[in-house]
């Protein structure tokens, strides 16, 4: 797999200027005597010399973006078939509404939850693989970071894992994958990337891969999120040689909105050994947010679920989700130390619509999706209830209050 190796405080320090002014006051004597002397020369009166002003703290800072499971059954790589007559696929329009959310940010990860080739045939639910034009468009739509690791990963078998390790290494340099190593002697390797002078490094773990083992020869594996001390060795690794870590984990129950105690330990876990930044994929559904506190005494953001990006499941709560926006700080000290802080984190619900029998398969920001569409939605031929009030209901429910969201407009 291609890898690229590699708290918000500002201070005003008032600048001191000592002007030294110099004067003198003759006695009547002393005139006297100027006076025989004739005129004396002007006093040559040295300019105040000016203290060089205080070094000032230097900040850099990014916008980043995550995004929840991007998840491709087959009645949309079919549709983006439909679109260029069967010669190739083209998965834009289904991002058409959304994309213009993406150029105003500096990084945007993604968990692509599919395997993407372009040596495989396409094929849908249970076991996934999708075309390789997804992986291009997504590209082109401003993606930078894919994470791997999830429960369909080994959905292919080693023969999967292959096509998909050639597709990404095939994609442009700045394409950046994670979750998947060759190996346990390249689980050193750790996906880096710097912009605009920050450095991140992104980890990502599963919690299972849907019962399938590792394959015999495989050239990649995911990490399990019951590997902990690889979990630990890594992230300790990568808070050495970067600036922010951000760890990606696909854990917990499919369809469930609660949060169980043993994430909220990994959690926790996660940020004392060095983490910033925990992105929750796999549920389907949006979940709540927690701030940690770790053993130094940085605040790391968790999101526990995004819930679902692109799909074509048929469930309400299925069909709501969450893109995570923040802004990544960099601040160096005059006396050379380095301090940083996520700071502002925003959760932007995004709706996946499809018409009836899972037709026009697109994505809409909640603040841009209006009643209308909803009483139009498939997925109330079995949920009439489906609605803008549910839909707010859900994310009320699911998201923490004191959680800042935004019905985003585009």
């Amino acid at each position: 797999m291609k890898r690229v190796k590699c708290f918000w405080s500002a201070f005003s320090f008032a600048a001191v200027f000592a002007l030294l002014l110099a004067g003198c006051s003759l006695s009547g004597a002393g005139r006297a005597a100027q006076a025989q002397a004739g005129p004396s020369p002007s006093p040559t009166i040295a300019p105040a010399p000016t203290a060089s002003p205080e070094p000032q703290p230097e900040t850099v800072e990014i916008r980043f973006s995550a995004t929840g499971d991007n998840l491709i059954h087959n009645g949309i790589y079919e549709q983006a078939a439909m679109r260029t007559g069967g010669e190739g696929y083209d998965f834009l329009p289904c991002y058409e509404h959304v994309r213009k959310f993406y150029e105003t940010f500096d990084v945007n990860w993604i968990n692509q939850e599919t395997l993407v080739t372009d040596r495989l045939s396409p094929s849908t639910y249970p076991c996934f693989s999708t075309p390789g034009q997804m992986g291009r468009d997504l590209y082109s739509l401003g993606f930078r970071v894919f994470s791997l690791s999830n429960n369909h990963s080994y959905d292919k078998g080693m023969d999967g894992l292959a096509a998909t390790s050639e597709y990404w290494a095939d994609m442009p340099q700045d394409a950046l994958t994670c979750g998947l190593y060759a190996g346990p002697e390249d689980y050193g390797s750790i996906a880096l990337q710097t912009v605009n002078g920050i450095c991140i490094a992104y980890l990502a773990y599963t919690e299972h891969t849907n019962g399938i083992p590792t394959p015999q020869d495989a050239p990649v594996n995911v990490i399990y999120t019951n590997e902990m001390e690889v979990m630990r060795r890594q992230v300790e690794e990568a808070r050495a040689i970067a600036d922010f870590v951000v760890v990606g984990l696909h854990w917990g129950v499919e369809g469930s909105h609660e949060i169980a105690d043993p994430q909220r330990r990994l959690a926790q876990q996660l940020a004392d050994w060095g983490a910033d930044l925990i992105i929750g994929t796999h549920p389907h559904v949006v979940r709540g947010t927690e701030w940690f506190t770790a053993a130094d005494g940085r605040q790391v953001f968790t999101a526990y679920s995004l819930g679902n990006f692109l799909n074509a499941q048929s469930t309400p709560d299925t069909m709501i989700g969450a893109v995570l926006g923040c802004r990544l700080l960099k601040t160096t000290w005059p006396d050379g130390s380095i301090t940083t802080q996520l700071a502002e984190p925003v959760l932007y619900p995004v709706i996946n619509h499809y018409d009836a029998h899972y037709a026009n398969v697109r994505l809409y920001w909640l603040g841009d999706y209006t009643e209308e569409l909803a009483r139009s939605h498939g997925v109330r031929g079995e949920y009439p209830y489906f609605s803008l009030g549910y839909i707010e209901q859900v994310l009320r429910d699911s998201i923490n209050a004191e959680q800042a969201v935004a019905w985003l407009t585009q």
